[in-house]
């Protein structure tokens, strides 16, 4: 797909995914304010898309919106080939779209095994099918603390165990917000590297970032958000041939 310079507001042409997510035309609202300006954005197939822009640009409510998490409305909202915008979140997260959200939300009184059977759902035709031990293999660190409660964690083994939970549903895409948020330095890579390793066994994953050289080692495309709309579009490669406007969208 070519890089795309929108005006605020107006919903990018993405052509239907049979197997991805399709979002035209997005709008959300917190109470009376809207916060989403006819965002569109897609993810295909065991692609990893980087949702990109400062603090309160909208990526958070744009994830939480796709998931039915906030009041919106949609000229399309596509998943599989579903139309997603009429299903209550459990239903949208039945059909096998993971969420990981920013507060990750693990069960502090449980253990991670006991984390992980929270999150277990059948597996589904098509999609990579995980158990804790071949997850234990992507976060080896989980793997020694299985009996541990999740509130004895740090923040980085926290973060793993929300994705592993997640994972358990074994879904077709995730969305992911602000993974690398609160990480030491030396395990942001090593988060990138076990979300490489997703992309290998076939999963889709749209990760909201602010982080751009975390966004760099990992995705394939980018949508950037800037007070709520869509500002562009395109690979990282075509966001780094324009740094005047990287800058613009991003620089802090």
């Amino acid at each position: 797909m070519a890089a795309q310079h929108m005006p605020s507001g107006s919903p990018i042409a993405t052509a239907p995914e049979a197997d991805g997510l399709r979002v035209a035309g997005l709008n959300a609202w917190y109470g009376q304010a809207q916060i989403l300006h006819g965002v569109s954005l897609d993810v295909g197939p065991g692609e990893i898309v980087a949702l990109l822009g400062r603090n309160g640009a909208g990526k958070t409510t744009t994830l939480r919106a796709i998931m039915g998490l906030a009041r919106r409305s949609a000229h399309a909202l596509n998943f599989r080939g579903a139309d997603i915008g009429p299903m209550p979140p459990f239903a949208i997260a039945r059909r096998g779209l993971g969420y990981v959200p920013e507060d990750r939300r693990i069960f502090t009184d449980l253990t991670v095994d006991e984390n992980l059977e929270a999150g277990r759902q059948p597996p589904r035709p098509g999609a990579p099918q995980w158990t804790p031990e071949r997850l234990f293999e992507l976060f080896p660190n989980l793997g020694r603390m299985r009996g541990r409660p999740g509130g004895a964690m740090s923040g980085g083994e926290q973060q793993m165990l929300a994705i592993a939970r997640t994972l358990m549903g074994n879904p077709y895409m995730v969305l992911l917000d602000e993974p690398a948020e609160g990480l030491a330095p030396r395990l942001v890579e090593d988060m990138a590297m076990a979300l490489l390793a997703l992309k290998r066994e076939g999963l889709s994953l749209l990760v909201a970032e602010q982080n751009l050289n975390f966004a760099r080692l990992l995705a394939d495309r980018a949508h950037v958000l800037a007070s709520g709309a869509a500002r562009f579009s395109g690979t990282m490669a075509d966001l780094d041939a324009d740094p005047a406007l990287r800058d613009a969208l991003l620089a802090v």
